[in-house]
């Protein structure tokens, strides 16, 4: 006999205090799922933000100072 899937309460991921009545039971194939989701959309994100910075400092309108400012908070 093979071992039953783990499972994950929504319960156990939901922060302190939330009400949850009654807890459901999700397979952890798809906490796993949802969770790589989430991953692949803060990636794309992160992209958009890359390409906006970048456009942002090739503008002849920010002056240096302001270029550098913001190349020091991203090192």
């Amino acid at each position: 006999m093979s071992p039953s899937p783990a499972r994950v309460s929504v319960a156990d991921q939901a922060p302190a205090g939330c009400p949850l009545s009654p807890p459901l039971q999700v397979p952890s194939s798809r906490v796993l799922q949802e969770t790589c989701s989430y991953i692949r959309s803060l990636h794309r994100e992160v992209d958009d933000l890359s390409e906006r910075l970048s456009e942002l400092l090739a503008t002849s309108d920010m002056s240096s100072a302001q270029a550098a400012i913001i190349r020091s908070l991203l090192m």
